[in-house]
């Protein structure tokens, strides 16, 4: 009965997690109105630091903190997921559309599978290797109507895909000697000051007016999605399997294009729409949900959390 209540929690939490997800590109799009990238970015980080500090102080994991290996695999996780992942994620939303931006986000799940399977010599079934073709081709057609003139914004998100396998190598790592709070936390309080320098150097400014008049949306940015968006997803992994967190994340892009369209207008093109159905069956045979193959290989895909 533990066992079964603990998966029912983990279910409950993923489904909360993509949600919240889902909302994300919506959110950091409308405070794009105002601010620019990457002082929204960087705001909403401040709000987050603050809410995660509270969470540990509140959960008494502080301590946690004076662990040196912590601090060892926090530098790549800051680079990796903290500050390039996100970097990326916020100029691409800049110049592309939500939609998109959930789309070709999907695509982390090939670049994880590359990195573990491929580059790290791992057993890689047929099955395998037509779910990793499917998700090249569902990126393809989100990026074909944009040849004729290359739109920055998707390959923005494009590559924010392809480093956030490195830094969730060393997310894993570190779960194992510390808390998820107190590495969110952590790689989030050390991103702060890159994001406001690349601001700085970047000549990127806002005026204090500016930044109240979205007050409300960096906090609901930064507490919802940089905290407990975080959090919620990092829970869900400790009870259910990969597998099915990614089978059920492919949901993800399908909701956004739904948000995208209700709150910014954002009607989903035929292309969109075509890319869903390689998108998914890769997510599918990518994570062993469609029986396709022999023996019992695992991929270890995760998207950036």
């Amino acid at each position: 009965m533990g066992d079964v209540s603990e998966k029912r929690k983990g279910e409950l939490y993923l489904f909360s997690e993509i949600v919240l997800w889902a909302f994300f590109p919506i959110v950091i799009t409308l405070s794009y109105a105002v601010l620019p990238s990457l002082v929204s970015l960087a705001w909403s980080a401040v709000f987050a630091s603050i809410f995660l500090g509270c969470l540990v102080l509140y959960r008494k994991v502080w301590h946690e903190i004076w662990n040196m290996t912590l601090w060892k695999y926090l530098f790549f996780i800051t680079l990796f997921i903290a500050v390039l992942y996100y970097v990326l994620y916020f100029l691409g939303l800049e110049r592309t559309t939500a939609g998109n931006a959930a789309l070709i986000s999907q695509f982390e799940i090939f670049s994880t599978f590359i990195f573990f399977n491929v580059v790290r010599r791992e057993y890689i079934s047929a099955a395998h290797m037509v779910g990793a073709a499917l998700m090249v081709v569902g990126v393809f057609i989100v990026l074909t109507p944009n040849f004729s003139g290359i739109n920055m914004g998707d390959f923005f998100i494009l590559g924010a895909a392809l480093f956030a396998p490195i830094g969730n190598l060393y997310q894993q790592k570190a779960r194992r000697i510390a808390s998820s709070e107190v590495i969110v936390f952590l790689r989030t309080l050390l991103s702060i000051p890159v994001f406001f320098a690349l601001a700085y150097l970047l000549n990127v400014h806002s005026s204090a007016g500016d930044i109240r008049s979205s007050l409300l949306l960096l906090m609901v940015n930064g507490i919802l999605f940089f905290g407990l968006q975080k959090i919620l997803f990092l829970e869900a992994l400790h009870r259910i399997a990969i597998t099915k967190i990614m089978a059920i994340g492919a949901a993800g892009p399908l909701l956004t294009l739904m948000f995208a369209w209700v709150f910014l207008q954002q009607v989903p093109n035929v292309w969109q729409l075509t890319s869903l159905v390689p998108l998914i069956a890769g997510t599918l045979l990518l994570t062993d949900q469609i029986p396709l193959r022999r023996g019992g290989d695992h991929t270890t895909a995760t998207r950036a959390g």
